[in-house]
């Protein structure tokens, strides 16, 4: 049976040309992929017209004095679904620690957490996931469609959605405008 290498932790970058446009120029956080399948977040595009404030009000909560902030589209599964990639530095009921690299929440308790000022101390919010069943991702990463890089937490916090992409393929030592559309065979 072949090794496989689990990406929990790593960035998924969608190669030019992925067939699924959905998913073009697309920067997920993996959260979790083990034999069971895979789950990531969205960081590469964000939802046109829908802020932080605009959520919160949606769950009755004051923002405080909470920065308003862009809505993340996490992924096509779930999309009324929502989730929060933030620090270390704050755990709720649900909180997932992510390869020791940032953690996973998707109860309201982080986004009252976050008006109070007492949540993490950076946080991204997304709204719907990729998610991958048994050996789904292990089967799309022999083929041409997704570049996987170590995770940078610098590109989920200081990197705007806009500019994840070409940062993450950066960060690898890769110039996304050389990038082929579609692979050979031999």
């Amino acid at each position: 049976m072949e090794s496989v290498e689990y990406l929990t932790g790593q960035f998924l970058l969608a190669m030019p040309g992925i067939g699924d446009p959905r998913f073009e120029r697309s920067v997920i956080a993996i959260c979790a992929h083990d034999e069971k399948g895979a789950l990531g977040i969205g960081i590469g595009a964000t939802v046109a017209g829908l802020g932080f404030h605009d959520l919160l009000e949606q769950f009755e909560i004051e923002p405080g004095e909470t920065p308003d902030a862009p809505v993340h589209f996490g992924g096509p599964v779930e999309p009324r679904r929502g989730f929060v990639l933030h620090t270390l530095d704050w755990g709720g009921q649900d909180t997932i620690d992510v390869a020791g690299r940032w953690a996973l929440s998707g109860t309201i308790d982080v986004l009252r957490a976050i008006a109070a000022g007492t949540g993490p101390s950076r946080w991204l919010v997304a709204i719907g996931y990729a998610g991958w069943g048994e050996g789904q991702l292990d089967e799309e990463m022999t083929r041409h469609g997704w570049f996987s890089t170590p995770a940078d937490t610098g590109l989920i916090y200081d990197v705007t959605a806009a500019g994840r992409w070409e940062g993450g393929f950066a960060a690898a030592g890769i110039d996304p405008r050389l990038l082929a559309n579609s692979t050979g065979t031999a």
